[in-house]
């Protein structure tokens, strides 16, 4: 499921990238670059964009929010995993071990 959701995610991700790219700004944006594409959506083409814009923000949010929930619920992070095991420490460089002083 996660795996699904986050392929999903990184689809909308590039969808909404792109579709905000399309859509005709301050400076005409990408539409002027491409020439034709107000021909192949009509003459509704901003009215198309705006749709598709919120519609992929919608999804965007959705599926952010659905994969913060799915990696609350697959498990906790790393070091809390490993909190509660005793850590070994390590000799001091220079200490002579309880071995070395028998002998």
């Amino acid at each position: 499921m996660y795996n699904f959701m986050l392929v999903l995610h990184v689809i909308v991700v590039i969808s909404l990238i792109g579709a905000i790219l399309i859509q005709r700004g301050r400076s005409g944006g990408l539409v002027e670059a491409l020439g034709g594409v107000e021909s192949i959506f009509g003459t509704k083409t901003s009215a198309l964009l705006v749709r598709v814009t919120v519609g992929l923000v919608v999804a965007f949010f959705t599926t952010s929010i659905s994969l913060a929930y799915i990696s609350k619920q697959r498990g906790k992070s790393l070091l809390e995993k490993y909190k509660d095991t005793p850590a070994q420490e390590a000799p001091i460089q220079g200490e002579a071990s309880s071995t070395d002083e028998k002998e």
